[in-house]
């Protein structure tokens, strides 16, 4: 993976470690491996080849197993062994005994069913598998003298490992070499303040470098490493820990609360209290059961995220944690970094304008060692260097580095000390204007022509003294303005405008030049682009700033700490925030966000903590991931109350049945081609399809308030008919034909709620719908199926009056669905 470095907003680009002195000079070849120059470290060189095969036969190696997914075991175990499905696999071998085979239909649809789970969730891991690999993180070691990157598993104990902005520190160590080497260890300790280290000092796996550069030791490995366990944990694919799936546990948490005194008491008034044939009666009485339970619902939420991540990992997305599909359907905001989000990472130099009577020439040298003293240039240094390449026209020859301050988000400014030809030294600082130059001065009128055109400008300034003095940024005086065009994305608009469409809110927080960042908005079509804040002017006051990023679009000269307030102000107000970032400083508001996005060519730090990857680097891929978590949340949303509905209805039903003290009216045959013809198959095609429906809070509320009425409903109409049915009907085939006149109903009833529940229509739901109406027509009519489903209609005076009591109860469901769609919204 390509190692970053920081540019003066705070973003990335490609790069490679730094030494502390160099001849400014120089050329560098960026190839790697290359031979690594004397220190006075003792292991400034690494591991002999020899060495590491010795620690890797002791076992000394970083071997934690950090998994992207289940293994085939686990998703087994996950989909096999369930409750329900034990209940179910009782049942089944009962029927098996003492029914015929269509009696027990039921149980090979759960075979079937758990087996498009597995295969469906394996197919999932493949997918993610494979695109954690493309998205590893690959540290650079230094072994035999030689730099090279490796995987983070082949570390072993006492690897020099380098670090730069934006590495991650992937084991325990201590620090061998450090140039102004700064690191954040707050995701570990909750300290918000970077930390600067110095040889000796211990680093701890799981911080990351904000600023400056260096090498450590490897002295722990492995599970011994501070945070691999949390690694390994936070790296896991999982289903839970999601409103869905805490909501549809909820569901069958009250489901099993139901189904067990009705089992008992319809068992009780099955077996016991009517004398009828044993075998009948067990049949019944598991008819009766079966039907409770919902089944064919976790499976098509599994199977519905698992198709997810397929769809996603196609188009180079790699969702580190599954719930975040359907975390980032439910965002209402969105906050975007603008380097390497709206733009891409490279630049171009329009024009240099020299300051105060400065000599052009000279000012073009002091660009060119600036440039050619870092070997890791950021994406602005590196405009410099394509413009005033090392070698020249000017040369820069015989410039020698003496000191360095690298970029840090706080500052927004670099800086390099030199010694010039014959001897005289200077000292450079390259920055943000408006952070550099004190309020009020004449020059930032000029910038702001500048920024308002979308326009980067960049201030080089000579110190007057020591870099790193104490107000040497104050002192500074003015040499040259750099003025750096930045390339759009081409599919960045096209973006925006679909979040715009969606009604997510976009906010770009950038350290650059609030009006220079608006500008670059405006002209990719961001709604409130002219509403700008400089972040430096931003309230401190939770509430106040909550209120400032509500009104305002853009946000310019944010520190990594304000980002992360930032994020926190909104989720105040209720908002869902989606952040997204690939430099070192959006980590905290990566984390904090209730959606983190990070680019792929993104630092190692902003990788692990975001819950999607975008290894093709491209902003335009969010959407379909949008789209994706609405799909499977509105299309779950949907089938849920299908199948509560018939769990509702079948409770409601043995009910009944005890209350009354009559045979319960169906077999298992009929239920379960009840439930293929109106909930299996259906559910299937209609969890899988287009949804662009915004995600709403309250799964299990809003579900339930379908459900229950559909299924009082439902089962009203049909123990009506069966009552009537009863009282119509007598002799030896009587319970046959009632059973018959019944099921009709609850067919009917039950494709009214299919029928509503597949709204809008479109040409394929439509067909969806009667497809199934004609399955249930041609089991009526076709003389074996009548026979294998024990469903004959008899006479025509009880046939016709199920269907006016199914009709009867069609408008009842209309009615109802309506009162609850004004009353609590749709």
């Amino acid at each position: 993976m390509t190692q970053r470095a920081l540019d003066s907003s705070g973003e990335q680009t490609p790069g490679s470690p730094r030494p502390a002195m160099i001849d400014a000079g120089a050329e560098l070849d960026p190839v790697h491996p290359v031979e690594l120059p004397p220190s006075g470290h003792p292991d400034a060189t690494g591991l002999t080849t020899a060495e590491v095969a010795e620690r890797v036969a002791r076992g000394e190696v970083n071997d934690v197993p950090v998994r992207s997914s289940r293994s085939l075991t686990e998703i087994v175990r996950a989909n096999v062994f369930t409750r329900f499905n034990l209940i179910i696999g009782v049942l089944w071998v009962i029927m098996l005994f003492v029914a015929p085979i269509q009696d027990s239909l039921f149980g090979f649809v759960i075979v079937a069913n758990t087996g498009i789970g597995i295969i469906q969730e394996w197919r999932a891991k493949k997918t993610l598998d494979s695109l954690a690999v493309i998205g590893e993180a690959k540290p650079t070691v230094r072994r035999d003298g030689k730099a090279a990157e490796i995987s983070t598993h082949e570390i072993v104990l006492g690897d020099v490992v380098e670090l730069g902005p934006g590495d991650k520190v992937v084991v325990d160590g201590t620090v061998a070499e450090a140039d102004s080497l700064e690191i954040d260890e707050s995701l570990l300790t909750g300290e918000a303040d970077p930390v600067l280290k110095r040889p000796g000092d211990p680093v701890m796996s799981g911080s990351f470098v904000v600023a400056g550069g260096g090498a450590f030791t490897a002295t722990k490995v492995g599970r011994e490493a501070y945070a691999a366990q949390l690694a390994e944990e936070a790296s896991r694919f999982t289903l839970v820990h999601s409103e869905l799936r805490s909501g549809i546990s909820t569901i069958l948490k009250y489901v099993t609360w139901m189904m067990v005194p009705t089992a008992i008491g319809l068992i009780i008034s099955q077996l016991v209290v009517k004398d009828n044939n044993f075998k009948d009666s067990v049949a019944r009485t598991v008819g009766g059961i079966v039907p409770m339970i919902p089944e064919g619902l976790v499976l098509l939420t599994s199977v519905a995220f698992a198709i997810g991540v397929v769809r996603l990992g196609r188009k180079q997305c790699l969702v580190q944690e599954l719930p975040a599909i359907e975390g980032l359907a439910r965002v209402d905001v969105v906050c975007l970094d603008k380097t390497g989000t709206l733009t891409e990472g490279g630049m171009d130099i329009t024009e240099v304008r020299p300051l105060g009577g400065s000599d052009e020439a000279y000012v073009h040298q002091v660009l060119r060692s600036l440039g050619s003293s870092d070997p890791r240039p950021n994406a602005s240094l590196q405009a410099i260097i394509d413009a005033y390449p090392a070698g020249g026209e000017g040369g820069g020859k015989g410039w020698t580095v003496t000191d360095a301050m690298p970029f840090s988000s706080a500052r927004k400014y670099s800086g390099a000390a030199f010694t010039e030809t014959g001897g005289t030294p200077s000292a450079w600082l390259l920055g943000a204007p408006d952070v550099l130059l004190p309020d009020g001065d004449g020059t930032l009128t000029e910038i702001e022509h500048l920024n308002e055109q979308g326009l980067r400008v960049l201030l080089l300034a000579r110190v007057r003294g020591e870099l790193d003095a104490p107000g040497a940024a104050d002192g500074a005086e003015p040499t040259a303005l750099v003025v750096l065009e930045q390339r759009l994305r081409p599919d960045a608009g096209e973006t925006l405008a679909y979040f715009a469409q969606q009604n997510v809110a976009t906010k770009v927080i950038s350290g650059d030049n609030a009006v220079s960042v608006g500008a670059v908005a405006g002209k990719l079509g961001l709604a409130g682009a002219e509403n700008t804040l400089d972040a430096r002017r931003m309230p401190t006051d939770p509430d106040e700033m909550a209120t400032a990023m509500e009104e305002n679009a853009v946000f310019g000269r944010v520190t990594p700490q304000q980002k992360r307030d930032m994020v926190a102000a909104l989720q105040s107000r209720g908002h869902t925030v989606a952040m997204t970032g690939d430099g070192v400083n959006d980590v905290l508001a990566l984390k904090d966000a209730d959606i983190g996005v990070s680019m792929g060519s993104g630092s190692e730090a902003t990788r692990a903590v975001a819950q999607i990857v975008l290894l093709n680097n491209s902003f335009a891929t969010l959407p379909s991931v949008v789209a994706e978590g609405r799909r499977v949340i509105g299309n779950i949303t949907r089938v849920a109350t299908l199948f509560l509905t018939k769990t509702v209805y079948s409770v409601l039903l043995a009910i009944l049945v005890v209350c009354f003290q009559v045979e319960y009216p169906f077999l298992p045959r009929h239920l379960t081609l009840l439930s293929t013809l109106t909930i299996g198959v259906p559910a299937f095609f209609l969890a899988l399809a287009p949804n662009k429906e915004r995600a709403q809070p309250h799964f299990v509320r809003r579900v339930m308030r379908y459900a229950i009425p559909s299924g009082v409903i439902a089962a009203a109409a049909t123990f009506t008919t069966y009552l009537v049915a009863r009282h119509h009907y007598a002799g030896p085939g009587a319970l046959e034909a009632e059973t018959s006149a019944a099921t009709l109903t609850l067919f009917l009833v039950s494709m009214w709620v299919l029928a509503i529940i597949a709204r809008p229509y479109t040409w394929w739901r439509i067909g969806l719908v009667a497809a199934m109406g004609l399955g249930f027509l041609i089991v009526l009519v076709v003389p074996w199926l009548q026979d294998f489903f024990a469903l004959k209609l008899v006479g025509t005076t009880m046939p016709w009056g199920a269907v006016g009591i199914a009709v009867a109860a069609a408008a009842l469901l209309e009615f109802s669905w309506r009162l609850v769609g004004r009353r609590f919204g749709a």
